[in-house]
């Protein structure tokens, strides 16, 4: 009700929040997949249940999903690709909002990095699907543990304002008005109270309620009507209601407006299971050595955006790395220093294991020209670049304004072998090489140039 006040009582809106969810576990197993308490995301969308499309529908209506439709499931067994606005239009999804949020969740994992051969919408059957719900379909996502439900999207209908309004005696109504006045047909109801009163005693007013109600719209109360004409009774929310009490008359009028019970549109996210899925998703082994493991998280998700590593541990390399690293942070970037004095590579290493995309090395170039490497994480290709341009760079590609590749178009690569003997071939075209030998390391003429 608040939130209909504060949103000037317009229709649709929605309504997010994040918190804690309880379940009675017995058995909690599958590290953060079954679990006892967990946090959970949800939103909350307000739709006129006459009409249930999103005036945004048509920005995601040719993005395809992976949909396991009720149908297959129980016959063929397999999942079909196609276009949500299709699957709309079919009927497979229910209505525009429930297949925009789906959309919309599609997009959100394959932004955070989660492999889309590996996610899936299922819908419910009829058998798992609560009895006042539209339609309901979940985001599966495949891990080491199967196909795992990490996202709910239910059209709830109006069942849930229905069950507050009654517990509370709240009407919770929202008001849709016409730019023309409309002519509606209704049901014009007269009650015999007395009757009432004898047959149900202190429910009388709630079997009224309900009649009325119903004679808003006489689509809704026409079955009424018919029951009680052809056998002189019928049923309304539970009570046996006879031809006796009641009598109508079937009207038309004009209105400016109608109200009615909001739709409720539910996406809901199990935060632990993502995130579980994510890392599983974000792990592999190089193909060159088994015992390098890599976290490939995107560079927005990252916890880290860069590494700053100082080839050698003299007063001079560490100024550098430290006005570096300060120039990251006074841009909100995470950085990850290492002065340690284990081989370069193993720090590329270290960095690599915790999902740290970007490496920037503090070499004796710098000290010359001003000049540093830059390498990212899942081709191990650097560049060499101004120091100065370090931070504009990484925020240029955390924030998707820039790609690697158009880094790679504006600097120069340099081939560097971090100590396994395996430099990465896509720099074999670099204009210069860094060599290793006892007294340093070095750039040189690439000879293969």
């Amino acid at each position: 009700r608040r939130l209909l006040d504060m949103n000037a009582g317009k229709m649709p809106f929605a309504a997010a929040q994040i918190g804690l969810g309880f379940r009675n576990e017995i058995a909690p197993r599958s590290g953060l997949l079954r679990v006892r308490e967990f946090y959970m995301g949800e939103i909350e969308h307000f739709v006129n249940p006459n009409d249930k499309s999103h005036p945004n529908f048509s920005s995601v209506a040719d993005k395809e999903l992976v949909l396991f439709g009720r149908d297959d499931q129980l016959g063929s067994g397999k999942t079909k690709t196609m276009a949500i606005g299709d699957a709309v239009k079919a009927g497979l999804v229910n209505n525009e909002t429930l297949g925009y949020f789906m959309a919309r969740t599609q997009l959100y994992m394959e932004k955070i990095g989660m492999d889309p051969a590996r996610l899936r919408f299922r819908q419910h059957l009829a058998t798992e699907m609560a009895h006042y719900a539209a339609d309901c379909w979940d985001l599966e996502i495949k891990s080491s543990y199967g196909w795992v439900e990490c996202v709910g999207h239910a059209d709830r209908a109006c069942y849930d304002l229905d069950v507050h309004s009654k517990a509370t005696k709240t009407p919770m109504v929202a008001t849709e008005k016409f730019d023309k006045p409309k002519d509606i047909t209704l049901a014009k109801l007269k009650f015999d109270r007395k009757a009432l009163g004898m047959a149900f005693k202190g429910d009388a007013r709630t079997v009224s309620g309900a009649l009325d109600t119903l004679a808003e719209d006489w689509n809704d109360f026409e079955p009424i009507a018919t029951a009680l004409e052809k056998d002189g009774k019928a049923m309304v929310d539970g009570f046996e209601v006879t031809k006796d009490m009641v009598s109508w008359t079937k009207q038309t009028k004009k209105v400016h407006e109608v109200k009615f019970v909001p739709s409720v549109i539910e996406p809901s996210f199990g935060i632990g299971r993502i995130l579980y899925s994510l890392l599983e998703h974000s792990f592999y082994v190089r193909e060159s050595d088994e015992q390098r493991c890599v976290m490939k998280f995107n560079p927005q998700v990252a916890p880290q955006k860069c590494a700053v590593l100082p080839i050698s541990s003299s007063p001079e390399c560490n100024a550098v790395v430290d006005e570096i690293a300060a120039s990251l942070m006074d841009s909100d970037l995470s950085t990850r220093i290492d002065k340690s004095s284990a081989a370069l590579g193993r720090r590329y290493a270290r960095s690599d294991e915790v999902g740290v995309p970007f490496a920037v090395t503090v070499d004796f170039d710098t000290l010359k020209d001003g000049t540093v490497t830059i390498r990212e994480r899942d081709s191990m290709v650097q560049v060499r670049l101004p120091k100065d341009e370090v931070t504009h760079v990484v925020f240029a590609i955390v924030h998707k304004r820039m790609t690697w590749e158009d880094v790679l178009k504006k600097y120069p690569v340099v081939q560097v072998d971090e100590g396994e003997g395996n430099a990465p071939a896509a720099a074999a075209s670099g204009a210069t090489v860094v060599v290793s030998n006892s007294r340093g390391r070095f750039s040189r003429p690439n000879p293969a140039k």
